[in-house]
């Protein structure tokens, strides 16, 4: 009887609240308020943006500027990285990463907020997380100065999926250059049995989707970097290995990081290094 109980309410929570449960836009406290500027981490050339969504919502967006030594040089175009991140927190968390791709790797980083997030107007969902990832490439393709450079698109667990329906779609063919992936999941669906077990028998009730393992194999112009964290607590990483081998693009590049945890494979040796080598080898060279 107890564990009925606890599947019947691990049900109700699981229809009624997936969206706070999936976009648990508040944490840590203070994020849809506290927003950390680049300059608190030593960025000078930056700036704040607020970018209108096809559906009525405002953006907020932080363009990081690439140091000005890549253009000209080598006949290199510049690279501008479109960052989605995971789901908590807000863009100013991610600053410390944008940075690494800025000053080290001479890239633009375009940091778009989600709607429901930080700055950001509006309620998050699947359909108008879609909508703001787009919105964020058409500013890239429509703004001189970035829409003649390179295109790779970031995404990190969440922003992971949502950087595959931005890639997969029909109408970017082309226009994207590479791909990077960062401790993401197949789909919302498969995941839940491992972050909520008691609602296992339940994750057909979920109606965020976020099929990545039907979006991915669309995708087979583009190189994919897999970064994966293979202490990742939180997403299995049978997630991302399921991926890869999916996987139909023609370039794709697998990067293990063996002691990588769900929230820190960033910060493990070689993560940067992996980067770096695939915009060189893949992006660049192109």
């Amino acid at each position: 009887m107890a564990s009925t109980g606890l599947a019947v309410a691990a049900s109700g929570l699981l229809y009624f609240k997936q969206n706070e449960l999936i976009y648990p836009r508040t944490l840590p406290p203070g994020a849809r308020t506290e927003i950390p500027r680049p300059t608190e981490f030593g960025v000078l050339d930056w700036e704040d943006l607020t970018i209108p969504t096809p559906d009525g919502e405002r953006l907020n967006a932080f363009l990081l500027k690439a140091p000005k030594a890549r253009a000209g040089t080598s006949g290199e175009k510049e690279v501008t990285v479109l960052m989605f991140h995971g789901n908590a927190g807000n863009i100013g968390h991610r600053v410390p990463i944008a940075r690494v791709l800025q000053e080290k790797m001479r890239c633009n980083v375009l940091m778009v907020e989600y709607r429901g997030y930080g700055a950001s107007t509006g309620s998050p969902g699947e359909v108008g997380l879609c909508v703001d990832a787009q919105t964020g490439l058409d500013y890239i393709r429509g703004r001189a100065g970035l829409a003649e450079g390179k295109v790779v698109v970031f995404g990190q667990s969440l922003g992971g999926a949502v950087a595959i329906q931005l890639v997969a779609s029909e109408r970017n063919r082309g226009l994207v250059h590479g791909l990077v992936l960062e401790n993401t999941f197949t789909a919302m669906r498969k995941l839940i049995p491992s972050v909520m077990p008691p609602a296992k028998y339940l994750a057909r009730l979920c109606h965020e989707i976020w099929a990545s393992d039907t979006y991915l194999p669309l995708i087979t112009d583009t190189p994919i970097l897999f970064l994966s964290g293979r202490r990742d607590e939180i997403i299995p990483p049978s997630h991302m290995d399921q991926l890869y081998e999916i996987c139909k693009s023609r370039s794709k590049i697998w990067r293990p990081l063996p002691n990588g945890t769900h929230n820190e494979t960033i910060i493990e040796p070689g993560y940067f290094d992996a980067f770096a080598e695939f915009l060189k080898d893949h992006v660049l060279s192109k």
